[in-house]
């Protein structure tokens, strides 16, 4: 259901986003780090496709299941 969505696991600050607009990522790269109750957790891309969208910026904090960025597929 959520695609191309990338979305925080927890609340929690955004310590790095490892990913630009427009860039290629296959699934399973990892796009974003984010730190939550004092460990660092690695979001990855959940399909092939480019960056559509970042939707945060470093230092940010987010709550649980905050967009973090979207990927669009290459076919589309």
């Amino acid at each position: 259901g959520a695609g191309g969505v990338v979305r925080a696991p927890m609340h929690g600050k955004v310590l790095a986003i490892l990913v630009e607009k427009g860039w290629e990522v296959v699934r399973g790269q990892r796009v974003a780090i984010i730190e939550a109750m004092k460990m660092e957790h690695t979001l990855t891309a959940p399909i092939d496709g480019t960056v559509a969208e970042v939707a945060v910026a470093k230092d940010a904090q987010v709550a649980e299941g905050a967009r973090i960025l979207v990927v669009a597929r290459g076919d589309q």
